[in-house]
């Protein structure tokens, strides 16, 4: 048995933890973000054996690597099991070019992959410890819904939510404010980076102390685990068996992963998923209008983005993504929480393995236009992005094989974003059986005034 598997502070000012406190704190207490000190790495002839597996099974097989030595095999198998009830299609657009469907969940959003996961994980260990949790999250869009719902109901658990009042569709809205119970969510007028701001101030608040906080958002590290699970379930489903037969090469082939990237949550369980093993030959990175990555990534400075930009892809209207500390310190740099850059990452290195674009809004609708008169693929916003970033890179990158496994992630269902679909495409999208009836469900939502003290105050008020 190895040792077990530390998680440190990408501000490197906070003792080394395990998973389970980890999960627990959400943020360190010096304000960064937890990484593991160690990653494992998986076999190629285990990861093409995941073809044959249901996607739960695989979910069990990546994440107890990380988890075993907090969570036993049989709890954390029934736990992937009762997360992971639902389907993951691959969807072909054209030869050897996929979408990767992440939308089928009980939200109709990849966000439901990691958030129910994490949920489980935390009644799991508050239960065994007898604790309590109050959760504060802040959303672009689809991570309050989903946090929202994986959390409704548990009794060991309260959740606040906050997100900015008019960069969220309808639908989006009601999947987190038509539920009640244990959920409250706070409308701000703001941007996506003020609720996050204000949610990061309150964990670091010693006065707030006694309310055993903790985040769902991708800052925790049980929300970042889970994400890395799809990226080996779709590569092990879509590989050729014939051009890696068990017990051959030692190099299997190399796939292309379009993701759409916001906090960057999602990008950072793909890098970790090629940390461990995952034959990658690039990644993607695409953003929509919030460019400050690929400026980064091209220039080597990082700038924010204030006040983010508003764009279609509202889920994505990130300024300054949180995870990009996470990225700086996989590549040997420092970053700390307000964005500044203490010791530059190895761009040479981190540019070897991903490649980054901005998607404006016209490009996205073009997008949406085209993928649906061309191939019949019906895509949202955010899925639009990831497409047009993977179509961008195909035709400016050298060299390419044209016969490159590429899988382009589609994060959303587009039946939450009705209003655009219909306007470009003059078409309805079909309801998920989640969504259906939520319209005309009533609401419970509280508006919150944009500033640290009202806020604070609220949580003594309500929590306390």
């Amino acid at each position: 048995m190895s040792d077990p598997i530390k998680f440190f502070s990408t501000n490197l000012k906070s003792e080394p933890v395990t998973f389970r406190q980890a999960l627990l704190k959400g943020q360190a207490p010096d304000k960064g973000l937890y990484l593991p000190g160690y990653i494992p790495v998986i076999s190629p002839d285990e990861i093409l054996g995941y073809a044959s597996k249901p996607y739960w099974e695989v979910a069990f097989e990546v994440t107890r690597r990380f988890l075993r030595d907090d969570i036993p095999g049989h709890d954390l198998a029934a736990i992937t099991r009762d997360a992971y009830n639902y389907p993951v299609p691959l969807e072909l657009v054209h030869h050897r070019r996929y979408i990767l469907r992440l939308d089928q969940g009980p939200t109709a959003s990849f966000k439901d992959f990691a958030a129910r996961m994490m949920s489980r994980l935390m009644q799991y260990c508050l239960r065994q410890e007898q604790r309590r949790l109050l959760i504060l999250t802040a959303t672009s869009g689809d991570t309050g819904s989903a946090v929202a719902n994986a959390f409704y109901g548990m009794n060991e658990i309260d959740v606040v939510v906050l997100f900015p009042r008019d960069e969220v569709t309808a639908r989006q809205r009601k999947q987190m404010t038509t539920l009640g119970k244990n959920v409250r969510v706070l409308a701000l007028n703001a941007k996506f980076d003020d609720c996050q701001s204000l949610v990061k101030k309150a964990f670091a608040d010693p006065d707030l102390a006694s309310l055993d906080l903790s985040s769902a958002n991708s800052i925790n590290i049980g929300r970042l685990i889970p994400q890395i699970v799809y990226y080996f379930y779709s590569y092990a489903c879509l590989m050729d068996p014939g051009r890696h037969p068990a017990g051959s090469s030692p190099i299997p082939e190399k796939a292309v992963f379009s993701v759409p990237s916001g906090n960057f949550g999602d990008m950072m369980g793909g890098v970790l998923a090629m940390k461990m093993g995952l034959p990658v030959k690039k990644f993607v990175i695409a953003t929509n209008e919030n460019d400050e990555f690929p400026v980064y990534l091209s220039t080597g400075t990082y700038r924010k983005i204030e006040p983010s930009r508003n764009c279609i892809s509202s889920a994505m209207n990130v300024g300054h993504p949180s995870n990009l500390a996470r990225l700086v310190a996989l590549y040997g740099g420092a970053m700390d929480e307000s964005g500044f850059i203490t010791r530059q990452a190895d761009l040479e290195k981190m540019r070897n393995d991903l490649w980054s674009v901005g998607i404006t809004d016209e490009m996205t609708r073009k997008t949406i236009e085209s993928a649906y008169r061309d191939h019949g693929i019906l895509l949202e916003p955010h899925g639009a992005v990831g497409w047009a970033g993977l179509t961008e890179f195909l035709s400016s990158f050298q060299p390419i094989d044209p016969d490159d496994l590429c899988i382009s992630l589609e994060t959303a269902h587009p039946a939450k974003f009705p209003e655009e679909i219909e306007k470009i495409l003059h078409l309805a999208p079909g309801l998920p059986a989640s969504l259906e009836g939520i319209d005309n469900l009533p609401e419970y939502v509280e508006p919150l005034e944009n500033n640290y003290q009202s806020f604070k105050g609220y949580l003594q008020k309500t929590y306390s």
